[in-house]
């Protein structure tokens, strides 16, 4: 009987695992091997090799190389009120939310913007307590492998789990939307076309310039865009740097001077600093 052969697009073209599976059938290969052949010059475009490589390379990596870093995580305090609740849902765009208690080593819960949503302009908002509507929170180590997450994620339904250290800390979380565009690249939604700059030009202080930078924006980020050297090696962003060099969680109009940068709050809430502004001392 002959072989049957590989299936075809309807533009009459091989698909992209029929065209793999054809040019490498014969003795089996390694995962070495095939990540060598992916990137050779094998009759496939940048786009398809690059989410075949992601395939690979997600069963080598570990949950903490791609988590999104506890300083940066978008969470919700279980006494929030309805309102403010509701505010950081849509001023987030996200739909899913750790929410916590006293600090974010305890995780109580994720709440889905949905379950909160439906009560939106209803009675029963007034004495709706966030505890009521939290889904229980899955709990991973740092070491996970995202190959296995995914399946984990698959299986139980969950797009969300919380990322702990050896210490039993919360280091982070991760998306299944995170997992797969470690495969097929970055996927934009509306949201993130809204989002604001990080590092952006403001208004001239004293003839010196001056830049509004999110607190959320990565030290790496900023010492690239300022062509600096700032300390990171326990902060992932200028945020919690700008908190640790005060000690404390600041409040609007203070200022603190270090690394060469007058760094000035000039947005802020009571449990996170939003937007600074930025000055060089000596620029």
């Amino acid at each position: 009987m002959n072989e049957k052969p590989p299936s075809t697009s309807g533009l009459g073209a091989p698909s992209l695992i029929a065209r793999v599976i054809r040019a490498i059938r014969g003795e089996p290969l390694s995962r070495h091997e095939i990540q060598n052949f992916i990137q050779s010059d094998v009759e496939l475009d940048a786009e398809e090799k690059s989410m075949l490589s992601g395939v690979f390379e997600v069963s080598e990596t570990q949950v903490r190389e791609v988590m999104v870093p506890r300083s940066q995580m978008a969470v919700i305090n279980i006494e929030d009120e309805f309102d403010e609740t509701l505010k950081l849902i849509v001023e987030s765009g996200h739909s899913r939310f750790p929410v916590i208690g006293e600090d974010r080593d305890e995780v109580l819960g994720i709440l889905l913007a949905k379950d909160l949503l439906r009560y939106y302009g209803r009675d029963e908002a007034k004495d709706l307590t966030i505890k009521t509507l939290l889904r229980p929170a899955s709990v991973i180590p740092e070491s996970k492998r995202l190959n296995a997450l995914l399946k984990e994620f698959r299986a139980s339904h969950n797009h969300m789990a919380i990322v702990v250290d050896e210490y039993g800390n919360v280091a982070g979380l991760l998306t299944i939307e995170d997992v797969l565009e470690e495969i097929v690249g970055e996927i934009d939604d509306e949201h993130d076309h809204e989002e604001v700059e990080f590092i952006k030009p403001d208004d001239d202080r004293d003839g010196k310039e001056c830049f509004a930078v999110r607190a959320l924006t990565r030290i790496e980020d900023f010492n690239e865009y300022f062509e600096c050297v700032l300390e990171d090696e326990e902060y992932d962003t200028i945020g919690g740097l700008v908190m640790h060099k005060l000690g404390r969680l600041p409040s609007c109009g203070e200022n603190v001077e270090f690394g060469g940068f007058n760094f000035v709050v000039i947005k802020a809430d009571e449990r996170r600093i939003d937007v600074l502004q930025v000055q060089r001392i000596n620029g």
